[in-house]
């Protein structure tokens, strides 16, 4: 009968997900005091599983206790290692290029949840907290929700939507279809227990060729829900807009009104989890240009100056408010306003080559905004439509608009 080992890994908690490598070391001493995890022998061979987020901080503490990795394999999410394969072998030797081509390609290992819960079999959550973001004085209603999992298999991250189906029957008397939302929070919930999912919801409200107000049937459905009711989830779907798990990464996210949701997830996980993220440090530098018509239209205005006060290092927060701010020219200031007015330093940071610019909101945003990219390319004598295109190939630029 062919024996097994379980290597132990560094993460337990299988949301988690996370692409693991085994590394064969040789010659670690125990002398220092380096707290590790794991067993350390003086003399033979050490196998060790290494989470992806943790391999240098590994390969540093090895070499300072004058081990040597002889060997590092791609094994995925706490692999089980047959017996055989842990014996040493005088032919093995480490591969540097394929350990970098590994680390610099984390997204393509990353494992993404995707349709856990489908329309013809949703997962029913209960609602936990329904409340205003739109302060007295601003347009329209803005609510924050947030729906309990812990009945269930759901688990997201960060950039990703889930489907609602609002209850009842369209105008042709069939069930309701699923609306996607952009998912507001980060993998952890805003309970950090990774039970929970939050959204942020817009009410939509409109008038029809004949002036009668209509309302958006799930967005009223979803602001007028009571806490404790019932909703109906499918889900999770959605990669373009994954945040990159590079800690050293620069993040430009351009955003209108509820826009800011996936960027909620992404600033959260980077600031205010720190400490329940032990092998998510950010480092780089998070841009937020928000685009909102009053200051009472600021979501989530509080946490985000907090945030922007506390890390300056590595948060920058900038607004463009339409209906209170105007341009050098008496223009109204929006998102594309704000392009242009750091259009020196926008381009200097795209051609890094960890930058990923980030677009979500209004379907109408994308425009103007792709215009004045390619108008102030043109300044620099660069060709906007193939720095896009090469970014976009990179898997640096990410757009969402509904």
């Amino acid at each position: 009968m062919r024996t097994t080992k379980v290597v132990k890994t560094f993460v337990t908690n299988s949301n988690l997900e996370e692409n693991y490598f085994l590394f064969e070391v040789v010659g670690i001493s125990s002398q220092g005091n380096d707290n590790l995890d794991y067993p350390i022998r003086q003399s033979g061979t050490t196998f060790i599983t290494v989470p992806y987020s943790r391999m240098n901080q590994e390969i540093n503490r090895i070499n300072r206790l004058g081990g040597k990795i002889i060997k590092i394999t791609p094994t995925g999410i706490n692999t089980v290692i047959p017996a055989q394969s842990l014996s040493s072998s005088s032919n093995s030797t480490t591969n540097p290029q394929a350990m970098t081509q590994a680390q610099s390609k984390p997204q393509e290992h990353k494992k993404v949840p995707v349709n856990l819960y489908r329309p013809n079999n949703p997962f029913v959550g209960k609602c936990l907290e329904n409340y205003e973001l739109v302060a007295e004085g601003g347009s329209g209603t803005v609510r924050h929700l947030t729906f309990d999992l812990s009945e269930g298999d759901l688990h997201y991250l960060e950039g990703q939507s889930i489907g609602i189906i609002p209850p009842g029957t369209d105008e042709k008397g069939k069930p309701q279809k699923l609306r996607l939302y952009s998912i507001a929070s980060t993998r952890h919930g805003d309970r950090l227990d990774g039970q929970t999912v939050s959204l942020c919801v817009r009410q939509l409200e409109y008038k029809n060729e004949a002036g009668e107000t209509i309302y958006g049937v799930c967005s009223t459905y979803l602001c007028n829900l009571e806490v404790g009711a019932d909703v109906s989830i499918t889900g999770p779907v959605g990669k373009e807009m994954l945040l990159p798990d590079d800690e050293n990464a620069t993040i430009i996210m351009l955003a209108t009104g509820t826009g800011i949701a996936p960027f909620r997830a992404f600033l959260w996980r980077m600031f205010k989890e720190r400490e329940k993220n032990p092998d998510y440090q950010f480092k780089g530098l998070a841009w937020l240009i928000f685009g909102i018509p009053y200051t009472q239209n600021i979501l989530y205005k509080d946490d985000l100056e907090k945030m922007s006060a506390e890390y300056p290092d590595n948060f920058r927060l900038t607004y463009a408010i339409s209906r209170e701010q105007n341009t050098a020219d008496g223009g109204k200031v929006y998102v594309q306003s704000r392009v242009s007015e750091y259009a020196d330093e926008l381009f200097e940071l795209i051609q890094k080559p960890n930058t990923h610019v980030y677009m979500c909101g209004l379907k109408g945003m994308e425009p103007p905004i792709s215009q004045t990219f390619t108008a102030e390319a043109d300044k620099r004598g660069l060709k906007w439509d193939e720095m896009r295109k090469q970014m976009k190939k990179e898997e640096r630029w990410h757009v969402e608009v509904y």
